[in-house]
Parts: C-alpha cells; structure tokens; sequence
C-alpha cells in the first residue's frame, strides 16, 4: 500500500499530461511555413485558415498569437488583432514579431505612446531587424518626428539593404524630400524581389506618372488589375492618366470601376469633381468638392477648382459667401478676382464687378500671406488648448494670428507645437513663417531647410525664395531652385522662379527657353507668362516672335498694364506703328506706374 500510496501522484502527474497534450504540444517544424509565406505575400485570410490548422494540430495560443495577429491586422479587424497581441504572450522565438505587431496595432489604434513601448520590447529582442525599424519610422512619421523618420529609415536600410520594405519605406520618404526620379530606383530594387507585391507596384505606378512616364505606369497598373482585377488604385490611376490626356468620359468610366472603396480618398474626391466640372454636371462637381474644400482650406488649388464650379452651376450667392472675402485679401489669385467679378456681371451689378476684374487685369505678383481660418480665432484658441499638439489645430491657429498681427501670440504657439515636435517638417514650416513675419529672414531660412529635408513642397520653395531675397541672399536661392526643377520637372512654380533667375543674371536663352517650355505645357493664356516671354524673345533679338507672344497675351487682357507694356515695347522695338506702341506705353503707366521698362521702350521710340 505504501508503494501504491507513492506511484499515485505520478500516475496522476502522467495522466495530466495525457490528457493536456494539445496545450503543451510543441508546433512541428515547418508547420507555421504556409501560414508565414501566405502574410509575407499580405494574404491575411490564408494566413489566418493555416494558423487555425496549426492550432488545431495542437500548437497553443502562445505559439499562433503574433502570426495570428498579423493575420488580422492585414484584414483590417483591429479588434480580433488584439484579442491576440493585447496580452502580450508570444512563444519563444517569437516575442520580437509579437512586440512588433502589438506596436503596429497601437499605431493603427491612434496609441502612439503604447505603440513606441511595445516598439521598444521588439527593439530589445532584435534591434538589427529591419522591418521594425520601418515601422518605428513609420510611427516617428505620424507622431510629427519626420526628422527622426528619416534617420530609422537609414536604420533600415542599413539592417536590409534588401529589403523589399525598407526600401518601399525609404522611396516614399524620397518622393518627398527629393523628387520622383530619387524615389524609381528604390522601388525598381524592391520588386526584384516581390514582383507581385500590390504596395510596391501601386507606389512604383504613381510615381512613374508623376516622373511623366505615363506608358510605363499604365504597363503596371494593367499589372495590378491582373493580380487584382478590383484593384480600386490601379483604376483610380489610370483615371488620372486619361484625365491627364483630355478623356474626359474614359477617365470617368475608369474612376467609376474602382467603386465606392475611394470614396475617402482626397485625390480621388478631387478628381471626381474635376471629372464632373469638366463633363458639364458643375451641381454634381460643386458637390463633391465642397466637402473636401472644407477638410483642406489651404489647398488653393482646390478651392479655385470649387469656386469654378460654383461659378459654372450659377450658385452666385455661395460663390459670393464663400470667396469675395478671399478675393478682398492683397494676395488673391488673379483667376479668383475674374470669377467673382464675372458672377457679379452675370447678376447685373457692373458697379461691383469693376474692382475685381481691374485687379485681375493688372496681372500683379501678389505678396506671400498667412491665411487666415474660416472660424473665429475665439473658436480656435479654444481648439488648440485643448490639444496643443494636434497640427490642424496648431497650424491654423497660427495662420490666424499672423493674419490678425498678432506676432506674439503666433510664436507662442509656434514654439509650444515645435517643442511638443521637434522633429516635425511642418512644426518648422511653422516656425519659419513665424520668424519672417517677425522679419527674421534668417531663421525662417534655416527652418525652412532643415522642414524641406523631410518635405517639399511648391509652398515652401516659394517662402524659400522669399526668405533668401529677404536675408540678402537672393543668389544662394538660383541653385536650390534649379535643384527642386531638376527632381520636380514637371513644377510650374520652380519653372516661373528659375526663368526670373536667369533672366536677372542675364541668360535671356535659358529664360526664354523654360517659358516657351511653361507655354507649350498649358501657359499659352497665363498673360504674365506670354508677357516675360516677350521681353525675353527681345532681349534674344527676336522682335517678331517677341511681337506675337505680346498680342497674344493683349489679345487675353486687353486692360492690363503688364500686357499693354508687353505689346508696346514690341512694337517699339521692332520699329512698327510707333503711334499705337506710344498709346499703350501710355496706358501701362497709367494702370501701374512708371518703371525702367517703360523708359528703355519710349527711348527706343
């Protein structure tokens, strides 16, 4: 009885084990293989059916949880992902993957704070890997430390310098900070290994179209719809693409496969509108892009496309309530100016029209100006207290205050959202707009170029040329501008400012060459475009092309003073109908003045 009393306990032991086999059961080697190649590909479905198979061979929750995670984070269900990485139990081996996918569920979630500790987990376990150094880039990105982005992307590459992701991470980085053509080559490197990859064809494919490659971003598109025949960007792109060429229904029926899946998307929307605008349904266009108009109050380039379809389905009122403030502002586009002053004609009040369609007439160069929020300052000073971290609230709050002269209060802010993020390209664009309204020209220059290493766009090299003029170093700004030409050449702004440049050094050949370029690209009724192109076709010698390009643009704008010049002085140069030339001479100095220009064409008389 003794010896049996002693071998129970074993027995029992013995039988606990027997009858708890599938919770201490070791996953065979290779059975985690298909379920790990099926995510490396992004299939998140298979991956999550062979997980459930090893599961139900006898793995426990333990050894599936980071794979299962992934699983689910690939199909979006965030909820579910964290019934399996919430409490952070992972099987030896897997704890690094685990820690990283707990991370990248916390950033998806918006807990950027819980996302860098489970980072910092992962990191501990395996800080040569490179995918976690893209995702902690990739939260540096969205947390406002693009700065320090940019430095783990480094990280990355210098883990992988293979890797198909931390390649992909660092071409998109490039796209911004240093042109499309920078970015072709990383992404080119990447799909030599994932040739099928749908992320890095639909990034390759939008960057090939920006590079102006259209042929060869329509072979991958049609690529991705091979793969995917839904695939909502591959059509989404090949929308832009025929709307580029002029097919206005094609792009319209393209736009219409990707279905409703972009219907959040902000280039979408905005292409929509276009398409809408442009297919005669300008109700239809006013729609769609007013909710997108109120997202983005500072995308000039949307709202002058939202005032135009105002203007278009005759909604003269909301036109009237929406822009004539803008077009009040000093710095409002000449094409604004028309459009309000073309709704008050059409309303039979010419009394009101006069001073818009005189502004847009004059063709000026308009100063660089905050813009100010629709909403009260009140109401956004109560916004930002209350998360003085947000960039929207930051930013817009500033913009109000330097558009209200209130330079203190604007660095206040300023400063409090650069030291909540100091790595932030758009905390430092801040800053140096805060700075050259406080006529520091010299530290907005400086803010300006450590933000445009992140980003940079056409807004900030404008505020760059300003900077540089304004510090006393206008000659500094020809090299960055002809840089930014180089990997953006398809800009018009860079072009505008590189044409000024070579002009002011005297290269008359080079500035006419890059506008008789800007005019075959669209420019041929952009009248101060017509207008600089022939004063450089005179100063070349070419007094009849010169002559033309100036009729051209009188014949646009007839009461503008800077195309009333234009056609004067080549008239005056050319030596033909001297009494008609002296008439617009006349008339330019009585719209806008006096200048050098003037003088040299009437001694030429």
């Amino acid at each position: 009885m003794p010896e049996r009393r002693r071998l129970l306990p074993a027995m029992l032991i013995g039988l606990v084990l027997a009858g708890a086999g599938p919770l201490l059961a070791a996953v065979e080697p290779g059975a985690m293989d298909p379920a790990k190649a099926a995510l490396l590909r992004g299939d998140g479905i298979a991956g999550e059916v062979a997980l459930n198979k090893v599961l139900a061979a006898g793995a426990n929750r333990a050894d599936i949880a980071a794979r299962m995670g992934e699983a689910l984070l690939l199909q979006g269900d965030l909820i579910k992902a964290r019934e399996w990485l919430g409490p952070g139990q992972f099987a030896k081996g897997e704890e690094a993957h685990g820690w990283r996918m707990l991370g990248m569920l916390e950033r998806l979630s918006g807990n950027l704070p819980a996302a860098g500790q489970a980072y910092d987990k992962a990191l501990a376990l395996s800080p040569k890997d490179p995918l976690l150094w893209v995702d902690i880039g990739r939260l540096r990105y969205v947390g406002g430390e693009q700065l320090q982005a940019l430095e783990a992307s480094e990280r990355a590459l210098a883990a992988g310098p293979d890797n198909p992701r931390a390649l992909e991470f660092r071409a998109q980085l490039l796209r911004d900070q240093s042109g499309w053509d920078a970015a072709l080559p990383l992404y080119e490197q990447a799909l030599e290994q994932l040739p099928n990859d749908l992320s890095l064809l639909g990034g390759y494919a939008a960057t090939l179209g920006e590079a102006g490659r259209a042929k060869d971003m329509l072979v991958v598109t049609r690529k991705m719809i091979g793969i995917v025949p839904k695939h909502p960007y591959a059509w989404y792109l090949q929308a832009v693409l025929a709307a580029r060429a002029g097919k206005i229904d094609l792009a319209r029926r393209l736009l219409d496969r990707a279905g409703t899946r972009l219907k959040d998307m902000p280039a979408a929307i905005e292409l929509t509108g276009l398409l809408e605008l442009e297919a005669g349904n300008a109700n239809l266009a006013a729609g769609t892009l007013e909710r997108l108009a109120d997202r983005q109050p500072v995308n000039q380039r949307l709202q002058l496309l939202f005032a135009r379809a105002l203007y278009e389905s005759n909604d003269f009122n909301k036109l009237h309530d929406r822009f004539d403030g803008l077009a009040q502002r000093p710095d409002a586009p000449a094409y604004l100016l028309e459009l309000i002053g073309r709704a008050y004609e059409e309303q039979g009040d010419r009394l009101a029209a006069a001073p818009f369609l005189d502004r847009a007439a004059a063709a000026t160069v308009p100063a660089i100006m905050p813009i100010p929020e629709r909403d009260p300052i009140g109401v956004l000073a109560v916004r930002w207290s209350d998360m003085p971290g947000v960039p929207a609230r930051a930013v817009g709050y500033v913009r109000s205050l330097l558009a209200a002269n209130n330079l203190a209060g604007a660095q206040n802010v300023a400063n409090q959202f650069r030291q909540l993020h100091p790595g932030s390209a758009e905390a430092l664009a801040l800053w140096g707009d805060v700075a050259m309204a406080g006529g520091q020209a010299g530290q907005a220059l400086d803010a300006y170029k450590l933000s445009a290493r992140v980003r940079f766009p056409e807004t900030l090299l404008l505020r760059m040329g300003e900077s540089f003029d304004k510090a006393g170093k206008g000659a500094e700004a020809m090299p960055v501008v002809a840089s930014y030409l180089a990997a953006y050449p398809g800009s018009r702004l860079a072009a505008r400012m590189a044409a000024s440049h070579r002009a002011f050094a005297g290269d008359w050949g080079a500035a006419r060459a890059i506008l008789e370029n800007l005019r075959r690209r669209g420019g041929g009724r952009d009248v101060r475009l017509l207008s600089d192109l022939s004063l450089a076709q005179l100063r070349m010698g070419d007094h009849a092309a010169a002559l033309a390009s100036a009729e051209q643009a009188y014949l646009l704008q007839p009461g503008s003073s800077v195309t009333a010049q234009a056609l004067g002085m080549a008239l005056a140069f050319a030596g033909q109908d001297k009494s008609r030339a002296g008439a617009l001479l006349d008339k330019a100095q009585a719209i806008g003045g006096a200048n050098k220009l003037l003088d040299e064409a009437r001694r030429k008389l």
